[in-house]
């Protein structure tokens, strides 16, 4: 009797610990995939003319230096270990911000609070927020009618940002990797190739997006994790083989030498080195899909 008990029941704990691995795995494909290419992009936007290079290296361990204090800092720190966490009942986006604020604090210039509304699992709030003392910052919000418009606007420029970063995005990736085919084409035949190559590269992709995020996740999680491997190995072998000094670049004395060093060029070339933590808004973006604990899991 107990043995069938035990074969028939599982533990809730190990259902769960099996929901966040194939959900960290599903990730990969969806969330990680544009973090992990971005820093590619670095150091061919970050050096231009302007900049050469010395016999130390000082330049390139300077830029790489900005690349990994950058990731390490935007999308490690600030996305996975604090914006994550505030989350509207599992939900990610800048929607979701506002929806959590106007719930806590009067500034919605909408309806909200409705009678429907605490019928929905979503929307039940452990405390009344009338009875909550009240902060100063929620005070000064509620008491200035402007503020009200202005953090409306604000979260419709966030999401119009979030929107076209979705869409230029993907182009820019795709017209970059299709653009590598000049080493092996011709200039007239690459002239006519890529853009329509790029173009029915990004109609199959968009129409995968019926399937949904469960099946689109599934697909290109193995791909992204190969490419993750692929770069892991050449680049571990490139240091080996190469410089292995590469590792003084953690030092961040580089990047004051680098700023120095190149004065006004430096600071224009900033702008690039951006480039590395593109995609990090898509972990906050995409929380819905997942959860917290399957994205915290891949870094």
């Amino acid at each position: 009797m107990d043995l069938e008990f035990g074969r028939g029941m599982r533990s809730p704990q190990r259902d769960s610990w099996k929901t966040t691995m194939v959900l960290a795995y599903q990730s990969l494909g969806v969330v990680y995939g544009d973090l992990s290419i971005s820093p590619l992009y670095v150091f061919k936007s970050t050096f231009a003319e302007d900049i050469q290079h010395s016999d130390t290296n000082e330049e390139i361990f300077g830029v790489l230096s900005f690349v990994f204090w950058t990731l390490t800092l935007i999308p490690l720190i600030k996305y996975v270990s604090i914006v994550l966490r505030a989350h509207d009942n599992g939900e990610g986006g800048t929607f979701a911000l506002y929806s959590l604020i106007c719930r806590h604090a009067n500034v919605s210039l909408l309806p909200n609070r409705q009678i429907a509304d605490e019928e929905l699992s979503t929307y039940k709030l452990e405390r009344n927020p009338e009875t909550v003392d009240k902060t100063r910052v929620k005070v000064w919000l509620e008491k200035h009618k402007n503020l009200h418009t202005a953090l409306l606007i604000m979260v419709l420029i966030g999401t119009c940002m979030v929107i076209g970063d979705g869409v230029l995005t993907p182009a820019i990736s795709v017209f970059s990797a299709v653009s590598g085919l000049e080493f092996s084409l011709s200039k007239d035949h690459h002239e006519y190739a890529v853009i329509p190559i790029t173009c029915v590269i990004l109609a199959f992709l968009f129409a995968l997006q019926h399937f949904g995020t469960h099946r689109v996740g599934f697909i290109f999680a193995p791909i992204v994790l190969a490419w993750l491997l692929c770069m892991s190995a050449l680049g571990l072998y490139n240091i080996i083989h190469w410089n292995p000094h590469v590792y003084q670049a953690l030092n961040p004395y580089y990047m004051f030498k680098f700023l120095k060093k190149t004065r006004k060029y430096g600071w224009m070339s900033l702008g690039g080195i951006l480039l590395c933590m593109t995609g990090s808004e898509a972990m906050f973006a995409d929380l819905g899909h997942f959860s917290y604990s399957a994205i915290q899991v891949n870094c």
